[in-house]
């Protein structure tokens, strides 16, 4: 049972495997998808197949749009009632999202302390600062140690993509400096990562078949970790479960991770990666 009087919130981009979320106490605000007339909270009114099903056949292209302040209030109300002196709300990248500013607006008018950081990236580079954040109050952190744990992780984070096309992203308006590789160069098997320090997405080459681009995203991204102790990796997926299970098993027997994670990226991300998508996140320890 972790320690009650630090509370900790985030956004569902952050594709925790749900059995950490609740191993952890993990409090996870929707995002939302909106398909034409209808109104989807991530993970709630769609799962992520059903999204990857969907945006295949669907003439119609969904869009996101933020949660409602109510929904931060309700969130840090609920801490509050529990019994906590004070919240840590991490959020995806506010390069990528308004989520940032608007927790910490509503944050500003909580009565108790809210701290809330902004993760300078998207699905797991969020995600596994959570954790560091979760781990580090079950091992008894105080509010400074635990934002001082998810720093740590931030600035040791890679996180690479593997794209199908780049079509989602570019209609997206989520390609940051990652517009040179736009136009005739979308029939390519485009590779973009994450700045943790800028929270943008970057260009990071390209590969003229999926095999290529597969072993190109396993090839940069081990090679841009830094030096350290115990591996945490994360393979994520646009609904492309068995590649990701055998990425994930290349890594197992080539590298040893301490930590291994098989997840599916959410409806809000899937909609910039598209169906197809790879990805490795991941870190060092110190």
């Amino acid at each position: 049972m972790a320690e009650q009087n630090i509370a900790l919130i985030t956004d569902s981009t952050c594709d925790i495997p749900q059995e950490l979320i609740e191993r952890y106490e993990i409090t996870v605000i929707p995002q939302t998808v909106v398909w034409g007339d209808e109104i989807l909270r991530d993970r709630i009114d769609i799962t992520p197949q059903q999204f990857y099903e969907r945006i295949k056949t669907d003439s119609k292209m969904p869009t996101t749009t933020l949660p409602a302040p109510a929904d931060f209030e309700k969130a840090y109300r609920s801490a509050i009632e529990n019994g906590a002196k004070e919240i840590i709300m991490l959020t995806i990248s506010s390069a990528m999202s308004g989520t940032f500013q608007l927790a910490k607006q509503v944050a500003d008018q909580t009565n108790i302390p809210v701290r809330v950081i902004d993760s300078k990236g998207p699905t797991m580079s969020l995600g596994w600062q959570v954790l560091a954040a979760a781990r580090a109050r079950l091992d008894g952190a105080n509010a400074d140690q635990i934002v001082e744990a998810t720093d740590k992780v931030r600035r040791r984070l890679v996180q690479i993509v593997c794209l199908d096309t780049l079509e989602f992203l570019y209609r997206g308006g989520r390609i940051g400096n990652a517009t040179r590789w736009a136009g005739s160069l979308l029939d390519l098997k485009p590779l973009v990562q994450i700045n943790h320090e800028t929270g943008i997405v970057e260009s990071s080459g390209r590969a003229r078949t999926r095999k290529k681009s597969i072993e190109v995203l396993i090839q940069r991204f081990f090679e841009q970790l830094q030096p350290g102790k115990l591996l945490h990796v994360a393979v994520l997926h646009g609904n492309a479960l068995e590649e990701a299970q055998q990425i994930a098993e290349r890594i197992r027997k080539e590298f040893s991770p301490h930590e291994l994670l098989i997840n599916i990226t959410g409806p809000v991300l899937g909609i910039n990666t598209g169906p197809g998508a790879l990805a490795l996140c991941g870190y060092t320890e110190e």
